[in-house]
């Protein structure tokens, strides 16, 4: 290569780096100057339903038995929301599956998990997918999609803890593992009640 052409180059280089430089340097200040709600560590969102009395969930399981979370107060209650197309959902399903077992171990004491369906979702697909997969906890309808507004879901999975007393204490957004879900519930239950 000849020294003509070698001399664009060089001059062009430095003009390009520093280009760069600036492009990366404004993302770093950009993601660092931001008031995310996400941790994004460990999934923990933001909602305006933390530290308030739950939404009223009034339903019937597939199985047609009725479902009032009200009924549920003096429980530590763990909503998930499912839908049986999901991807993250299905690979989760084996580690709600293990929370169960977990939380049941400790009798009277465990937190009960109650899987709420996105509207939408083929009631025969979730029954043939409970069938194949396991699980043995209550699925609730929520056929006009009201209890996933309620809750502010607009993608699953998502995972609520509520507090005996009916307050909504964490709010989980993506996939979660057994270990870490009954960390965050007996770590609740340890800080205690809200006091308001």
């Amino acid at each position: 290569m000849s020294e003509a052409a070698e001399r664009p180059q060089r001059r062009v280089a430095p003009f390009v780096a520093l280009a760069v430089a600036l492009v990366l340097g404004s993302l770093f200040y950009v993601l660092a100057q931001s008031d995310s709600t996400v941790d994004d560590e460990q999934g923990i969102i933001d909602s305006p339903l933390l530290d308030r009395v739950a939404p009223a969930v009034r339903t019937t399981t597939l199985d047609d038995t009725s479902f009032d979370l009200a009924r549920r107060k003096d429980s530590w209650v763990v909503l998930n929301f499912f839908n049986s197309t999901c991807v993250p959902c299905k690979a989760e399903h084996p580690e709600l599956m293990k929370f169960v077992e977990q939380q049941r171990s400790f009798g009277a004491e465990g937190a009960e998990l109650y899987t709420v369906l996105q509207v939408g979702d083929s009631i025969d697909s979730v029954k043939e997918f409970f069938l194949t997969r396991g699980g043995d906890w209550p699925i609730l309808r929520d056929d006009e999609g009201a209890i996933n507004v309620d809750f502010g879901v607009a993608q699953v999975p998502e995972t609520f803890i509520i507090d005996p007393s009916g307050v909504v204490r964490l709010r989980w957004a993506g996939q979660i593992d057994a270990d870490t879900l009954s960390l965050l519930v007996q770590q609740l239950r340890d800080a205690g009640p809200v006091i308001g």
